[in-house]
């Protein structure tokens, strides 16, 4: 087995053989161009390389191409020609083949559902999802604490709007310890999770969740599994989908042990569409996730952004990606000219050529390429053409993709919605108890009266004395429904809960 993944290469004026150094894949990538450059096919050529280098791969297909991956690139396929031609120039002997792929889908449609739980996705990300406000998240991260401590589990938005219900009629209790809970923010955050639920949102949060070992897997032909994420039509919701390759690798970070600097990596990542992630995040949020770039790699995860431009993704975040593959930029305006420059600011110099007029002028499967060498020293930037896919190019039929579904492992584990007992049933059961005990204390305490009555009539006097509820006042004075809400208060706080240890997003730690 080779030791990297042979990117590409050329004749006189391009790079001999510019190969990915599998030993350097966890120190992160970066796949760059404007629309119509290349970057699909690359990042095609770098999941089958992967692939067959035994590393298991996650990907989303924003335009629906990368199913293509799964079936074998034929003689016949109208790019052959084109294909061989490029093989031959850059030293290539092309073997068309497919690849282990694995659908995903968070709708469910093309691809095996995906779920998580509420309470794995977090305060953070989840008040990233819904647009909240400061204070609103304030008032989430109320809501979540209280679940933690009374053992009330979040596993789907049903669950989170009745917590919410919850913390709404207790209010002023919550906030003389935890500080303002105002009904105004509850209210906006049940606004927003109809919102979500609105936009198919709720399919996401449920159970079974997702089992990372299924996207972990490596077949008995050594191969890494491919998992490919639909995203063609979940990118009507951007938010929703950078959320959610947020939140899977915020998982990946929190679950897998400390690996160090292993031969190749454990899993690669590849974030399409980057800039959605970045686009309006709090600087919290940057943060973190500047900081489990830096630190994912030593689990052996290597992670790769795509998106048009390198300015794009944050300059701390930036300085994480070593192995670089660029398109072309154009340079329509002065903005544009400006981003051209700082790109090629970030690539060590070339002596053979200008780095800036080279990235505007390389055509379509043609890029500059700076990959990691020896002790993790970036390479010399250099002009390449990138080597044409083994896999087809372009998408497989739907009766082709429901085929490879009906035959994979994963056919069947998730595809059925679990409804266990959770904070939802759970707070109705408290609430049905505590109904049920408010209307026995005033059966009694009409019971007490009516004996009393009769005491003073003279009607009957048997010779015990008859006390007078000290109840009596109050009961007329709270009303039915808050004789409720403290019954319910009275046995929460009775509850052990359950210690959970929250993450660097707000997720929920698993042990092991």
């Amino acid at each position: 087995m080779s030791d990297g993944i042979f990117i590409g290469g050329g004749g006189a004026e391009y790079a001999q053989a510019q190969n990915l150094l599998l030993g350097y894949a966890n120190r992160h990538g970066l796949i760059a161009g404007a629309t119509g450059t290349g970057k699909t096919v690359t990042l095609q050529i770098l999941a089958e390389g992967f692939s067959a280098a035994g590393v298991p791969v996650f990907l989303s297909d924003v335009k629906g191409d990368l199913s293509g991956l799964a079936k074998s690139g034929s003689v016949d396929f109208k790019l052959h020609d084109p294909f061989m031609k490029r093989a031959a120039t850059i030293g290539l002997d092309l073997q068309y083949d497919r690849f282990p792929v694995t659908f995903w889908d968070l709708l469910g449609e093309q691809g095996h559902p995906i779920r998580a739980t509420v309470a794995e996705m977090g305060p953070l990300l989840l008040s990233r999802l819904l647009e909240l406000t400061e204070a609103q998240e304030g008032v989430l991260n109320v809501a979540f604490r209280v679940a933690d401590e009374e053992g009330l589990p979040l596993l789907d938005l049903e669950d989170l709007q009745a917590l919410l219900v919850w913390v709404g009629q207790n209010a002023r209790d919550l906030s003389l310890r935890y500080g303002n809970v105002a009904a105004s923010s509850v209210g906006a955050i049940q606004r927003a999770l109809l919102v979500l639920e609105n936009q198919n949102g709720a399919q996401l949060f449920g159970e079974p969740a997702l089992d990372l070992a299924d996207m972990m897997r490596v077949g008995a032909d050594g191969r890494g599994d491919i998992n490919i994420l639909a995203a063609d039509r979940l990118m009507g919701s951007p938010r929703l989908y950078a959320t959610f390759l947020l939140w899977l690798l915020s998982e990946l970070f929190e679950e897998l042990p400390e690996v160090g600097n292993p031969d190749k990596p454990k899993l690669v990542f590849f974030f399409d569409e980057a800039h959605l992630l970045f686009d309006d995040a709090p600087k919290a949020l940057v943060d973190k996730v500047e900081q489990v770039a830096r630190l994912i790699r030593s689990k052996g995860v290597g992670v790769f952004f795509i998106t048009q431009n390198p300015a794009d993704v944050p300059e701390d975040v930036l300085g994480q990606l070593g192995n670089r593959v660029q398109h072309a930029l154009r340079a329509f305006t002065a903005n544009d000219q400006k981003a051209l420059r700082q790109a090629a600011d970030t690539y060590r110099p070339n002596p053979a050529f200008d780095t800036a007029d080279t990235i505007r002028d390389v055509g379509t499967g043609e890029a500059i390429t700076s990959m990691l060498e020896n002790k993790g020293v970036p390479g010399i930037v250099q002009r390449t053409l990138i080597r044409p896919p083994s896999s087809q190019l372009g998408p497989i039929t739907v009766a082709e993709r429901a085929a490879i579904m009906a035959a994979s492992p994963m056919a069947g584990k998730y595809d059925e919605r679990l409804d266990r007992d959770s904070a939802a049933e759970m707070l109705a059961k408290r609430a049905e108890t505590a109904a049920a005990a408010a209307e026995k204390a005033e059966a009694e305490e009409a019971a007490l009266e009516e004996k009393e009555r009769e005491f003073k009539a003279a009607r009957r006097y048997s010779g015990e004395k008859v006390e007078r509820s000290t109840s009596r006042g109050r009961r007329k004075s709270e009303g039915f429904g808050e004789a409720i809400a403290n019954v319910v208060v009275k046995e929460l706080k009775g509850t052990t809960g359950r210690r959970i240890v929250r993450g660097i997003f707000g997720t929920l730690f698993k042990g092991r």
